[in-house]
């Protein structure tokens, strides 16, 4: 029987954790080596070399409806769209109404996990801490590791001749950005059209001589305002479209978002991507195509080689002069404090059933939480995860047969180009919102049963079908059933327009 959980990071995804456990009744202990809660988020002009956080200027790409826990909707006056400053605002308001803070031991690092001598019986581990240069030992029947996948800078160098031994200029990771303000009067390459290239190639061309934006795919470019003005993510993420997506043929999709796509302005004639290309990826910003269309950025295709002072791109053009390369190239996710037996068990979250457990454990008391990229909000998807994985602890949900795990596990892991793992690491690990939030929901027993709600609440019913799958969607039944959720799916559009009625 699970009691004691130990919670591995304080950021979303354990905060999350900590509160399933103690709706659950089990008893977590949260070990958090910074000072503050707030992971990834909590931004500081400081450069703490063993923590990756935001830049300043960063903006969430999904809306505040889409991205709050599911029993606490953000306050009725935030923006949609939310700096860092707000979501770590949020974040203290959760864990003070919660009680959660009782609950973290702080500027404590985890040195080791290692199963307990008679694991295979009591599926118990063995946790060994640090704080203030002391170690301690704590054996717990559960651990949630809750550390994501933002933990170790990706930077493929192998991938760029010339960069190590021929390039005069400085070459970092996005990681190591903070502001402009070192860039000024500089030419700039930036590597990696993803999110976060696009996000800082912009800031760039405001103070750079020159910015360079090397990508190698196909990439769509979407705005985070939609029709009528409303957050993308809350008219495109809905059952409805969801449905559409499975009912109708893929090409056939695939032609209806490239057009989609391409209603803003056309991506081929801006060089960004083909409706032709099988290999494309989407980001969301607004002035990326004004920058390419003012000419302060400069689309490039994948760097070849680098000389002293140039790169040179595939298609044999050269950008000369270059002072700075700013790799915007993603994450490896690194568990350095598992024991390496466990370790060696998966490569990547494809090797976890359900992206949570690892199906060769003797006992499923083992949990990654949060490792996983969706098409929506990750602090919702790693909620969800929690919900469930803390049910199984408290012995409310089952988990089937190793072996039906393993089987489960080889048949949904695909092949993935190796040029793809090294300059877009987490291309893997991303999956359909909706798709992967009712698959864990419907294991936790908390997905809403669409033609009960249509016979019993049909006005619910067409605001969760056609409406914005929020993360109150989660909250209608089952155990940890939530009396505001009716309430909150049906005034999120009051709540959205809320802050913009100033005047």
């Amino acid at each position: 029987m699970v009691r004691s959980v130990a919670v591995i990071g304080a950021g979303a995804a354990g905060l999350a954790s900590i509160k399933c456990c103690l709706d659950e009744g089990l008893e977590p202990t949260c070990f958090e080596r910074s000072e503050d809660i707030g992971g990834i988020w909590r931004y500081t002009d400081s450069m703490d070399g063993r923590r990756v956080s935001v830049y300043r200027s960063i903006i969430s790409n999904t809306s505040k409806e889409m991205s709050c826990f599911s029993d606490f909707p953000f306050p009725e006056d935030f923006p949609s769209c939310l700096p860092h400053s707000l979501l770590l605002e949020y974040f203290r308001m959760y864990a003070w109404h919660f009680n959660l803070l009782q609950h973290i031991h702080f500027k404590t690092t985890v040195l080791s996990v290692r199963k307990h001598p008679d694991f295979t019986t009591s599926g118990q581990w063995e946790v060994v801490t640090e704080t203030n240069g002391i170690q301690e030992s704590h054996i717990f029947d559960a651990v949630m590791v809750c550390t994501g996948h933002y933990q170790k800078p990706n930077l493929p160098l192998a991938s760029f001749p010339g960069i190590n031994t021929r390039f005069k200029g400085q070459y970092l990771h996005s990681c190591e950005y903070r502001d402009v303000e070192a860039f000024r009067g500089k030419r700039v390459l930036v590597v990696g059209a993803g999110n976060t290239g696009g996000d800082l190639s912009v800031e760039l061309s405001h103070v750079a001589a020159k910015v360079f934006l090397s990508s190698g795919s196909s990439t769509w470019v979407l705005s985070r305002l939609s029709d009528h003005g409303f957050p993308w993510d809350m008219i495109s993420t809905t059952r409805f479209n969801h449905f559409l997506e499975w009912l109708l043929p893929a090409a056939l999709m695939k032609r209806i978002k490239f057009r989609k796509f391409n209603s803003r302005f056309n991506h081929e004639n801006y060089g960004l991507a083909s409706t032709k290309s099988s290999n494309f990826k989407i980001i969301i910003n607004e002035q990326l195509p004004f920058c390419l269309l003012s000419g302060t950025i400069v689309l490039k295709p994948k760097v070849k080689e680098f000389t002293e002072s140039s790169a040179v791109f595939e298609d044999g053009t050269t950008a000369e002069n270059i002072d700075v390369v700013l790799f915007a190239t993603g994450y490896i996710f690194s568990f350095p404090f598992l024991e390496e037996s466990v370790c060696s068990l998966f490569d990547d979250n494809r090797s976890l059933y359900k992206r949570i457990f690892l199906p060769q454990l003797e006992k499923p008391t083992l949990a990654i939480i949060g490792l996983v990229q969706l098409t929506g909000s990750v602090m919702v998807g790693a909620e969800i995860q929690a919900r469930w994985v803390t049910g199984i602890f408290a012995g409310w949900n089952k988990l089937p047969p190793n072996t039906k795990m393993m089987a489960d596990v080889s048949k949904k892991k695909p092949l993935v180009k190796r040029w793809v793992m090294l300059l877009h690491p987490g291309e893997n690990l991303k999956m359909s919102f909706i798709s992967y939030a009712d698959e864990i929901a419907s294991c936790a027993g908390v997905k809403p049963n669409m033609l009960k709600l249509l016979l019993t609440d049909p006005r619910l019913a067409l605001a969760v079908f056609f409406g914005p799958c929020s993360p109150y969607q989660y909250r209608l039944v089952g155990r940890g059933k939530w009396s505001g959720a009716r309430d909150a799916i049906l005034t999120q559009w009051q709540r959205t327009l809320k802050p913009l009625r100033t005047r």
